[in-house]
């Protein structure tokens, strides 16, 4: 098994082996074109991301300034919306649901280090994968940490730090990341705390 099966088994490797150092170098490169693009090359932009990613959707965008190291390790769902500062370390697979919204400044990092510092300076990491469920709201600088499943429906509070699983259909928020409630039929008529929605198509 060479340091890139390594990888994508969640085995410790060595990331600049067996051609892994190339490919995130491409990887860059595309980033660094899509960075530069003008906001008016709106089609490119898409043509570059559907390049870039494992896996999209039809609809997607993301704003720039976004950071990956492969790209080809995320998979995105319909209708997939990031603001600025998107970084997805995808060392491990991310998989993302349909009609994702994603805030300013949000970090999803499958790559970590051992602990020990000996293992730790011995040059192997690990990567394991992170999985976000359909329609999932994520609030700005929010950090997902590796092996996380975030369920549909899910609401994450601005500056969380999600460390452990979430189910469906809650709003969680907190370092650490935690449940403070379920999402009912009653939150249908607000869209934002006690205010009550004033048009009828939503």
């Amino acid at each position: 098994m060479n340091q890139k099966e390594r990888m994508l088994s969640g085995l410790p490797y060595k990331a600049w082996l067996d051609g892994l150092t190339e490919e995130r170098n491409a990887c860059k490169q595309k980033i660094y074109e899509y960075n530069m693009l003008p906001p008016a090359q709106y089609q490119k932009r898409t043509e570059l991301l559907k390049d870039l990613l494992g896996k999209t959707g039809e609809e997607i965008h993301i704003e720039a300034p976004f950071h990956c190291d492969y790209g080809w390790n995320i998979e995105v769902g319909e209708n997939f919306y990031a603001n600025y500062n998107l970084t997805v370390l995808d060392v491990g697979k991310v998989t993302i649901g349909k009609n994702a919204q994603i805030a300013p400044n949000v970090s999803i990092y499958t790559a970590g280090h051992p602990v020990h510092p000996d293992s730790r300076n011995s040059g192997y990491e690990y990567g394991i994968p992170i999985t976000i469920g359909d329609n999932v709201w994520i609030g700005g600088n929010t950090v997902i940490l590796p092996g996380v499943t975030i369920g549909n429906n899910v609401v994450i509070g601005a500056g969380s730090v999600v460390a452990k699983d979430l189910p469906d259909n809650v709003i969680a928020v907190g370092n650490p990341c935690r449940v403070i409630r379920k999402i009912t039929e009653d939150d249908r008529k607000y869209y934002y705390k006690d205010r009550e929605f004033d048009v009828e198509d939503y």
